[in-house]
């Protein structure tokens, strides 16, 4: 069974192991993701017992706008409705706010955050910045 916390406090190792399951190239930096997820406003994290198999992290200012940040599932874990269970509860901490956005890294997220009631936006496009810690 599936538990989810509100922790922030993730072992490097804990959070390589889940963003590389993903392919995600910032899983080469754990000690940075540990720094990073303490740092954040808001974390939900799944479990499996003790692996860490699933998290969403929200930032905010507090009071006005969100943005939902890295929303990522082990694969072997993936289609059990997991990601969902995270996005909801991440938008109940958020329910008062005036905006909660999200930018998927891939397109063919789109329709996963549109069943959950988010809308593509009319204006704007994403920019990104890559600093040198990423090199």
């Amino acid at each position: 069974m599936i538990e989810y916390k509100r922790v922030k406090e993730f072992t490097e190792e804990q959070l390589e192991d889940l963003f590389l399951s993903v392919d995600w190239f910032s899983g080469k930096f754990p000690a940075k993701l540990r720094i990073a997820f303490q740092n954040s406003s808001k974390v939900v994290s799944a479990w499996d017992d003790i692996k860490l198999v699933g998290l969403i992290r929200g930032l905010d200012d507090g009071v006005w706008q969100a943005t939902i940040d890295c929303l990522l599932v082990n694969p072997q874990y993936q289609g059990y409705g997991i990601a969902s269970t995270l996005v909801n509860s991440l938008l109940q901490d958020y329910k008062d706010f005036l905006y909660v956005e999200v930018v998927p890294d891939e397109k063919k997220n789109v329709s996963f955050y549109q069943k959950l009631g988010f809308e593509i936006m009319a204006e704007g496009t994403p920019l990104r910045f890559k600093g040198c810690g990423w090199e």
